[in-house]
């Protein structure tokens, strides 16, 4: 029989807080988690309790939050007042395309403004927008619309192949050029990644070091044949946030992760017990790391020796013997932390628990997998 997952506090904590401070319903959060709606019940009532009563004054939380809730809006208008500069790329379109513009976004801005920017007259706009349009200008309106949804429930990541694949599985009829001359017209844009080289890995020891028996065989027929691990961090304004993940190399699932303010053994340990108990792994399973004192040290590799699992690591030096950890790391940091300026190690531990738990493995397609998310792969596919 299967046994049913075991989930740390950390992850009770973070999915009670969904529904407490993020505005999620327990039924919401407990569809976006894959988790029973009576545990959410449950650990909100265990974990996180309903906050006092307003007082004289605000509670030192409440400030917090409200700091965090000015900060998006200042973001916001910074991304809105950067967007209109951006918007000398539509010079190069023809007027019907800095029409629409106009017409999209005069609720933002003043139509006086938009057009001074674009380059055409008012008057102009006017009239054009009293045209009845063509068939083929409100095929194009319609797919815009339906793109730019998609693109806004991506969290703004996903790019042309991907809103393709989207809007296949949506029945939507639309090329891959369609879809990425449209996003281009109307500055529909995926993230971009900054340039960053952390480093966590200190394999300046002399403790042993397992083989390199994954020998970049990154694609088990089954769950849980074969993990990997590897270990970032996270800005914040007080200090680092070092983040140990466990991927599933089946699903690219994260099965197990764990964020603190240090980088010891103790971190990838946390990390590696949450995987065990989510999923319970027959023995023989291969666990891969770098060659980094904490996966080395003598209290991780007693937990793989408890559970019957190999332990492989990385070449010295070879990053790419680890290449699918990097890369998620490399897409976290693309997506979503390099966008972000956390006030607080908290405030990063919330956001990574969101990305991570809601939106990385429930939601978020994969080239990899044919387009779909780890938890769609996994279900389509089961061992």
């Amino acid at each position: 029989m299967t046994m049913p997952p075991r989930y740390t506090d950390e992850f009770k904590l973070e999915a009670a807080r969904l529904v407490r401070e993020q505005g999620y319903t327990v039924k919401a959060a407990a569809k976006s988690l894959g988790v029973d709606p009576g545990s959410i019940r449950g650990w909100v009532r265990k974990l996180a309790p309903a906050t006092a009563g307003p007082g004289p004054a605000a509670s030192p939380e409440e400030l917090q939050r409200e700091l965090r809730r000015l900060r998006e809006e200042n973001r916001r208008l910074l991304m809105e007042r950067e967007n209109l500069k951006k918007s000398d790329g539509l010079l190069r379109q023809g007027e019907s395309v800095r029409f629409a513009f106009v017409r999209d976004h005069r609720r933002r801005w003043p139509v006086e403004v938009l057009c001074d920017v674009l380059k055409v007259s008012r008057s102009g706009f006017y009239a054009w927008l009293q045209r009845p349009p063509s068939r083929s200008a409100e095929r194009r309106l319609e797919l815009t619309a339906v793109i730019r949804q998609v693109h806004e429930e991506s969290r703004r990541i996903y790019g042309s192949p991907r809103v393709h694949q989207e809007l296949t599985k949506r029945g939507v009829d639309c090329c891959e050029n369609t879809a990425a001359g449209l996003m281009r017209d109307h500055g529909i844009r995926a993230k971009t990644q900054r340039r960053f080289v952390p480093r966590t890995t200190d394999s300046r020891h002399a403790r042993p070091i397992a083989e390199n028996v994954l020998a970049r065989d990154f694609t088990p027929d089954r769950r849980d044949a074969a993990w990997a691990a590897d270990i970032t961090y996270i800005p914040t304004a007080e200090g680092w946030l070092y983040l140990a993940v466990v991927l599933d190399l089946f699903s690219r699932r994260i099965v197990g992760w764990s964020a603190a303010d240090h980088l010891r053994a103790e971190l990838c340990v946390s990390a590696m017990e949450m995987a065990l108990g989510r999923r319970h792994p027959a023995a023989g399973l291969l666990h891969h790391s770098d060659r980094g004192v904490q996966y080395a040290s003598e209290v991780f590799q007693a937990v793989l020796a408890g559970r019957d699992i190999e332990p492989s690591m990385s070449r010295k030096g070879d990053c790419w013997d680890n290449a699918v950890a990097e890369s998620f790391f490399a897409t976290l940091k693309k997506e979503l932390t390099h966008h972000e300026s956390y006030a607080t190690r908290e405030e990063a531990r919330r956001s990574l628990f969101e990305y991570i738990e809601v939106f990385y493995n429930r939601i978020r397609l994969h080239s990899t997998l044919g387009y779909m998310s780890p938890a769609d792969y996994e279900a389509a596919n089961p061992t």
